[in-house]
């Protein structure tokens, strides 16, 4: 593998295996009731985030939905502040008043995610309106679920931003439920991206999951945005290896099979990345984050939580 492959390899697996290690022991404190809000874990749908993070400029912007812990963290949010949040402290992102569901930090980029589908898809138009009235370079990458393409709101946001030429790549993580239902029950066609095409722009799919071809294609597709050529909607297929909501599974539920997890979970993108690396490589990368990861859940159990007076701030009021 030429060196520059193997560049790419080391930032792409040290990003993955974060994640993954972060959200594996989100699964293990969970329990204990010291994390303060319900938790959508990204497990098995890192790739995505990190695909096209790692495609991104420091000055580029990403929105995303309530499942959105590898998106703060692909594009470099901070662990220990995600983490403070998750358990309700002062020292979290959003000074423990959000919890997992609505991470931010906006000096990398992380303008937001929500709890409500769809919500954060007009937004991010709104944004890259804004950014090209000012003539900026930079991007907006809005990430959303199967589920939101239902809204209203996404119809009208792709409306709108193919009709003003806006720099934002619309990426649909698609995992095929929205909660217990699957999009083929939702849906009369399986065609997503081809709905985007009809607002007027340039829309893909990748269906394999591969971590090389999202990066690839993000990497295509940001070039012909900030060349002004307008929106461009990317659909990944995915999928999320735990239940909708929380750490545990749910095939007992009845609404999918385990064989469909199972063959998810045999072309995982993070053990290509480390049989890529070699073992060596890859333990050292993992040490590093390792030590990290401990002293980020530390620094969350000695924070304090915040104030009675904290309740009224961040609020609208006359």
């Amino acid at each position: 593998m030429k060196r520059q492959n193997i560049e790419l390899v080391k930032v792409l697996y040290k990003s993955m295996y974060r994640i993954r290690r972060i959200e594996e022991e989100i699964i293990r404190i969970y329990p204990t009731d010291k994390i303060k809000s319900p938790v959508h874990l990204s497990i098995g749908q890192e790739a995505i985030s990190v695909g096209i993070c790692e495609a991104l400029n420091l000055n580029d912007v990403v929105f995303g939905s309530y499942r959105g812990h590898a998106l703060y963290l692909a594009k470099g949010g901070n662990p220990r502040k995600m983490i403070s949040e998750l358990y309700g402290k002062a020292s979290g992102c959003a000074k423990g008043k959000a919890g997992s569901m609505h991470l931010l930090d906006v000096d990398k980029g992380v303008m937001g995610t929500s709890a409500i589908v769809g919500t954060t898809i007009p937004v991010s138009v709104g944004y890259a309106y804004s950014l090209k009235y000012k003539k900026s370079d930079s991007v907006v990458v809005s990430f959303f679920g199967d589920g939101a393409v239902d809204e209203g709101g996404f119809h009208e946001s792709l409306n709108f931003a193919a009709l003003k030429g806006l720099p934002v790549l619309f990426i649909c993580e698609n995992n095929l439920y929205a909660i217990h239902s699957h999009h083929i029950k939702r849906h009369h066609s399986d065609n997503i991206f081809e709905r985007a095409k009809t607002y007027g722009m340039p829309a893909e799919r990748i269906e394999d999951g591969d971590i090389f071809k999202i990066y690839e294609t993000a990497v295509k597709c940001l070039k012909k945005i900030r060349e002004g050529e307008g929106p461009v909607f990317l659909e990944c297929f995915t999928c999320r290896w735990k239940e909708h909501v929380g750490p545990g599974d749910d095939f007992h539920l009845g609404y999918r099979d385990r064989e469909e997890v199972l063959l998810w979970k045999e072309r995982d993108q993070l053990k290509k990345l480390k049989s890529a690396l070699g073992p060596v490589v890859s333990h050292e990368i993992e040490s590093v984050i390792e030590e990290e990861i401990k002293k980020a859940f530390e620094f969350a159990e000695v924070s304090s939580f915040p104030s009675r007076e904290e309740i009224y701030t961040d609020v609208f009021k006359d």
